[in-house]
């Protein structure tokens, strides 16, 4: 395994990934978000990550809705468009099972996913879509805790153990980086995003991030920063690690400014986005 660079990334770091607009922008101008998130299972992943990346800040959100979520999401983010259409960036995968999802032939399947598969953006795989991690000709990131992780691995026949990917997490972000040939944000206390040259640590986040519905918040955080940085990353892999980590301190520093020092929800930490956006900006 070749050794990345590693980098402790900072608010400084973070500041250079996001985007803020100028007077001649427009909603397509400033990225737009397809998202293929939600389930009949888990409806409220479909909620949790298209408003995550409103607040975030983009042109625009397309949800597709394969569960006859878009009334819900609509409810919560009234300005999302619930119609196909050109996008810069994809987020896949938030809520959906991966038990239903576990053959990429059943993703192929599935119409939004062609859809996805034509329109050859910058794409992240969240949970359920996991398992396509290798597949996309396009830019990839996977959004992974241990958990995940391991299966993955595994079904790839690498085996290792959810236990010893908390015990090392910076070896098998780097290693699952190499293996699997895509960008890698590995969840944890403390999170890491790896690809083949770079190893970026993020500083350590709050623990009442540990809650239902912050992973679906991280995705559609990183979803719209994407979204905005899409002509970077295409020119430069690099970026799209550098986009990832920023989401994830941006997720923290909200989590942070929801708790302070006590319980928080995932809805919380939606609502301090624009503000943890406004105080790594300053």
């Amino acid at each position: 395994m070749v050794s990345a660079k590693d980098k402790k990334w900072s608010p400084r770091d973070a500041k250079k990934c996001i985007v803020i607009p100028s007077e001649l922008d427009h909603k397509y101008s400033r990225g737009v978000l397809g998202v293929i998130t939600g389930s009949a299972q888990y409806p409220g992943a479909a909620v949790l990550s298209t408003s995550a990346a409103a607040a975030t800040g983009i042109g625009m959100i397309r949800f597709h809705s394969s569960s006859g979520l878009a009334h819900l999401v609509l409810h919560s983010t009234p300005s999302v468009v619930v119609q196909p259409g050109k996008v810069t960036a994809w987020l896949i995968g938030s809520g959906i099972s991966i038990k239903k999802y576990s053959d990429i032939t059943t993703w192929l399947r599935h119409r939004w996913f062609a859809l996805a598969h034509k329109q050859n953006m910058p794409t992240i795989l969240d949970a359920g879509a996991l398992n396509l991690s290798g597949s996309l000709d396009q830019p990839t990131l996977i959004t992974p805790h241990s958990g995940e992780l391991s299966a993955l691995l595994n079904s790839r026949g690498i085996s290792v153990s959810a236990e010893a990917i908390e015990g090392n997490p910076k070896k098998w972000a780097q290693e699952s980086a190499q293996k699997l040939g895509v960008t890698v944000l590995l969840k944890g206390a403390i999170t890491y995003v790896a690809n083949d040259n770079i190893l970026i640590e993020l500083p350590r986040a709050t623990p009442w991030l540990a809650t239902a519905g912050s992973g679906d918040v991280l995705a559609g955080i990183i979803g719209a920063l994407v979204a905005t940085n899409t002509v970077e990353i295409l020119n430069d892999l690099n970026r799209l690690a550098e986009v990832a980590a920023t989401g994830a301190l941006i997720h923290a520093k909200a989590a942070e400014n929801a708790s302070k020092g006590g319980p928080i929800s995932a809805e919380m930490i939606v609502e301090n986005i624009s503000g943890a956006i406004s105080q790594i900006l300053k």
